[in-house]
């Protein structure tokens, strides 16, 4: 069962994903998972690899473990990844996998005690994108103007080829002094696969000299085709010795349904920015100033002498 993160709806009208737990789900005096049929008689979720204009015929049930009659509406939503890297299912505002989905009724009403077992079928369109698409089938009880939802997460691949592609965007390097520097940018799913990034970070010198890695770095959550994912990476013993060039590799990681995970072809960028490096600027300024002096000794010597 996939149990959205925002379980319970905290305000009136007001959709609040992510603050939900585990334990606010266990709550739920419902229950809802995958019907035993063709497909299997024990699965967590539903994952499927359909060709285009292709459908499917599932089914979920919803157990009342409760001792009031339930009337829970019944919908599904596309899938995304919140600011904090948990997944979440949008709801009328689907406009992928989650208008594909159709259940045979809106609303279902179950007795105390009691289950039902609840169709759906999947319609993918004749010119849908090949790859990964990522939804739920959602379950939802309002009570005082407030919601709970529970769901079931659907992973459908559309036959075709498949591209897994990462890239870095917007990177900067900025320098803050007493050798601390930070590395910031944002990755973006280019592909048409799920995947996360293994991440590396660097700040070197001129001519890749002075090189200082970051810490490690967690790897990205599970990213959706076309989702981004913003990063701040602090480097430390950085020298400020003029030009600085800032790099980033990325390691595009996929697992598929079976929980695989292969990775693919690394992705490297670069940015540049530029350091006063002051203990040249003074070494510098002392030569300097040593040299003025000693010219202006030897311009009196010579008046002396004349």
């Amino acid at each position: 069962m996939f149990r959205l993160p925002g379980v319970l709806l905290l305000a009136v009208g007001a959709v609040v994903l992510g603050a939900g737990t585990a334990a606010a789900a266990d709550s739920a005096p419902w229950q809802v998972k995958t019907a035993s049929n063709s497909y299997g008689s024990s699965r967590a979720n539903y994952s499927y690899t359909v060709a285009a204009g292709g459908q499917v015929q599932d089914a979920f049930v919803v157990l009342n473990r409760g001792k009031a009659p339930l009337d829970l509406a019944v919908y599904a939503g596309d899938a995304f990844t919140t600011s904090t890297g948990e997944l979440d299912l949008r709801g009328s505002d689907s406009k992928d996998l989650g208008t594909w989905v159709h259940a045979d009724r809106k609303q279902v009403r179950v007795l105390p005690g009691k289950s039902v077992e609840v169709p759906f079928r999947i319609e993918v369109p004749a010119d849908a994108r090949p790859g990964d698409h990522l939804g739920g089938v959602i379950t939802s009880l309002t009570q005082n103007d407030v919601e709970r939802r529970l769901a079931i997460r659907i992973r459908l691949r559309v036959s075709g080829q498949l591209e897994p592609s990462l890239s870095v965007e917007d990177l900067k390097v900025k320098y803050a002094g007493n050798g601390d520097a930070t590395v910031a940018y944002e990755i973006r799913n280019t592909g048409n696969t799920i995947a996360a990034a293994r991440q590396t970070a660097s700040v070197s010198g001129p001519f890749g000299r002075l090189e200082s890695q970051s810490g490690a770095i967690a790897d990205s959550p599970q990213l959706l085709p076309g989702e981004t994912w913003k990063v701040s990476v602090p480097v430390k013993g950085v020298t400020p010795a003029g030009r600085l060039t800032g790099a980033v590799e990325l390691l595009p990681l996929v697992t598929d349904a079976a929980g695989s995970t292969a990775t693919f072809a690394a992705v490297r960028t670069t940015a540049h920015a530029w350091t006063i490096p002051w203990g040249v600027v003074l070494l510098l300024v002392v030569v300097v100033a040593g040299l003025v002096l000693v010219t202006r000794r030897v311009r009196g010597a010579r008046r002396q002498a004349a």
